[in-house]
């Protein structure tokens, strides 16, 4: 073959390759660093079960996903939280005041749905959950509500304001604001699991346990000096009100009971039954109110989902001292928690210290 003829056929036989290396490459994407991937949207609910209402549990989806559970936002669906008052001293009578706002009008709510013989049910916890408060503030003309309080221990708290709106959100609402209480901090730990409690010379005994994504059955049961209480007197018409936090972010579940006074069914003690679905595994601080001789009274439980790991005992071994009131204090060790940061959220939680 010619010199000018090899030349020509090397030539095109380049050009081929050139072109095939082109065409898969054009075929393949380039490699580069990896996009971030999106942020997972949890889709509120739209409705809630009418028998053993709770409020702030979590639903399960199509997706097989929980909702996010009450508590956790200051904003949802249109309205936002605004405490006016965020920092109290310990130990010091004080005055919580704060208004609920209508995101589309920028105004405060006056109109609301009357639930359980309120308009709007205020909890205040701390972070630690040794400190429980069952407020009934008074709304203003403005939409201003106010309440007094007397927070005992220093440290961060949590403010829940359930409710439900005349218009603009046709279910029930529980949002939650950061408090921060002054004072020498001392967060006390987790009291372990125990299936009865004492507070003014009662016992309250539990029976039942949550379980995540599925409804369970607890059944609380009154008795005094040995003998089953049955004239207990209805409380925000019920015989019992049951507010449950998860120990960490406090998480709120709000639970009524399985019947009411005069519904010819429900006796006024000494059971009060009542049914509750846990968002998530872990350990669960339970507030039973009940009212028996004109006094209202709470008493608390550490409760764990099946499967989860129960608390610790306290370093000395005993059980804690269950109820006094609306305040339950524990014995205090130092201790470290962390509470992590829910990207969702327009608020940092606040950490515990040491």
């Amino acid at each position: 073959m010619r010199t000018g003829a090899r030349i020509t056929a090397f030539a095109a036989a380049l050009a081929a390759a050139f072109g095939t290396a082109y065409g898969v490459g054009q075929g393949i994407d380039p490699v580069v660093a990896e996009a971030e991937p999106p942020r997972h949207t949890v889709h509120r609910p739209e409705g809630r079960p009418e028998a053993g209402r709770e409020t702030g549990a979590a639903h399960t989806g199509d997706h097989g996903a929980a909702a996010e559970p009450g508590g956790l936002r200051i904003s949802d669906q249109g309205f936002t939280l605004d405490l006016r008052t965020p920092r109290l001293a310990a130990g010091r009578p004080g005055e919580l005041r704060f208004t609920v706002t209508d995101d589309r009008t920028g105004r405060a709510v006056t109109d609301y749905r009357r639930e359980h013989g309120k308009e709007l049910h205020l909890i205040v916890a701390s972070r630690d959950l040794s400190t429980y408060r069952h407020l009934h503030p008074e709304r203003a003309a403005d939409g201003t509500w106010s309440t007094p309080v007397n927070l005992p221990e220093a440290g961060g708290y949590r403010v829940f304001a359930d409710f439900v709106p005349r218009t603009g959100a046709p279910e029930g609402l529980t949002l939650g604001a950061d408090l921060a209480v002054s004072g020498a901090a001392d967060p006390a730990p987790l009291p372990r699991a125990a299936a009865t409690a004492e507070v003014d010379g009662y016992r309250v005994t539990l029976k039942g346990s949550l379980s995540p994504g599925a409804s369970r059955e607890l059944t609380l049961s009154v008795s005094k000096d040995g003998r089953p209480v049955t004239d207990l007197q209805p409380y925000l018409g019920a015989y019992g009100h049951l507010v449950a936090l998860r120990a960490g972010d406090l998480a709120y579940l709000h639970v009524h009971p399985n019947g009411e006074p005069g519904d010819g069914t429900t006796r006024p003690g000494p059971e009060v039954s009542f049914s509750a679905t846990a968002p998530s595994q872990g350990s669960y601080r339970l507030f039973l109110d009940f009212r028996h001789g004109g006094t209202v009274r709470t008493a608390a439980f550490t409760v764990t989902t099946d499967g989860a790991v129960a608390p610790a005992p306290s370093k000395d071994g005993g059980h804690p001292a269950e109820g006094d009131g609306h305040t339950h204090r524990k014995p205090a060790y130092l201790t470290r928690r962390s509470v992590r940061d829910d990207p969702r959220r327009h608020q940092r939680l606040w950490p515990h210290r040491s």
